[in-house]
């Protein structure tokens, strides 16, 4: 669990370096670091020092508590077949790909909750994540927000959008798909299972991701290469990736990012893989399109793309229900089903 003492990260394994990004500077408007934040969400997605280890500590053992309980138990709070990602996941519950099943339990926590409670928006929790809601859960997603929106705030700026833009379209009091995610592995030993995905290569549905691992196991394929490479984790810095809404709303500008969990590497995968992440979505009524009527930048680039590539002709929560819902196994038909849970990572020409 959590805060075992744990084997280090190999050195002999492929490894993909991300940019290290430091947030202070961010905020503080060093341009020269704004700049290096900009071309990496242009490009492979950052490493950024966040100030949100006691926060991440605290949803560490939360999570490990919660996965303690009997499946029986967990199960009644299962997120179902519906399209609708809050709630617990068990191992097996969904796709990787079109033949393998997953190799984690997870468990989502909805923004929406955590900033309501204790009034229930979509849906209720095990008694030990009720409890912890407003000591735990909240001051975590409220890190995590500080962090996502001060990135939209500069993105807006880089895009040429009206200032409040993108901070507008992931309003903290307006329903969306935002989520906060503890995800348990069980240990990978072995060759039998070291190119086999826990979770299968994907880009992320909203906007940030804000990741935090313990162990390695994530890896990620740069734009133009076919090799994977593994993310070395490092203390006290957290994971920035772009997802799909973003792409799209700047008409190809910031890239989401490709990945993928795999057995952690070396003596790492007798272990069990923790990892805490939250998910920045846009409010879930906004339609999910390209922003080229309030940019000329974003209008430029998007004509450089086959027309209509950026018109989804879906809603934001429709996109993320449809990639939620053909996840699941319950909901799978045959390999059909698994396309249809795609997202830009699908599509050669988004990229």
């Amino acid at each position: 669990m959590p805060g075992t003492a744990l084997p280090v990260f190999p050195d002999d394994v492929p490894v993909h370096s991300l940019p290290t990004i430091d947030f202070e500077l961010v905020k503080a408007d060093d341009l020269a670091e704004i700049d290096r934040l900009w071309e990496a969400a242009c490009d492979t997605g950052f490493l950024v020092n966040h100030g949100a280890e006691q926060e991440a500590k605290a949803m560490f053992e939360l999570g490990a508590e919660t996965f303690a309980l009997p499946l029986e138990e967990k199960l009644n709070y299962e997120q179902g077949d519906s399209g609708r990602s809050f709630g617990y996941k068990k191992i097996g519950g969904n796709a990787v790909d079109a033949v393998w099943v997953n190799l984690t339990e997870f468990l989502n926590i909805a923004k929406d909750d955590a900033l309501a409670f204790p009034e229930v928006v979509h849906r209720t929790y095990p008694p030990a994540v009720t409890a912890a809601m407003p000591s735990v859960v909240r001051p975590f997603v409220c890190k995590s927000l500080e962090v996502n929106i001060t990135l939209l705030r500069i993105f807006t700026q880089r895009l040429g959008l009206p200032e409040g833009t993108l901070e507008e379209l992931h309003a903290r009091d307006l329903p969306s798909g935002s989520e906060a995610r503890v995800t348990r592995t069980p240990p990978m030993p072995g060759k039998d299972t070291a190119d086999r995905p826990a979770i299968g290569a994907h880009t992320d549905f909203g906007s940030l991701a804000f990741l935090h691992n313990i162990l390695g196991g994530l890896q990620v394929l740069l734009p133009g290469q076919t090799e994977w490479g593994y993310v070395k984790p490092i203390p006290e810095h957290a994971i920035c990736n772009v997802g799909d809404a973003l792409t799209v709303f700047s008409g190809g500008i910031l890239k989401s990012s490709v990945h993928r969990v795999v057995a952690p590497p070396g003596a790492q995968g007798e272990h069990e893989r923790w990892s805490l992440v939250f998910h920045t979505r846009p409010n879930g009524a906004q339609v999910l399109r390209a922003l080229v009527e309030d940019s000329p930048v974003i209008a430029e680039s998007a004509r450089q793309y086959p027309k209509g590539n950026f018109e989804t002709g879906s809603t934001v929560a429709e996109w993320y229900a449809r990639r939620t819902k053909y996840q699941r196994l319950g909901n799978r038909e045959g390999p059909q089903s698994w396309t249809a849970s795609r997202g830009t990572e699908h599509d050669p020409a988004a990229r």
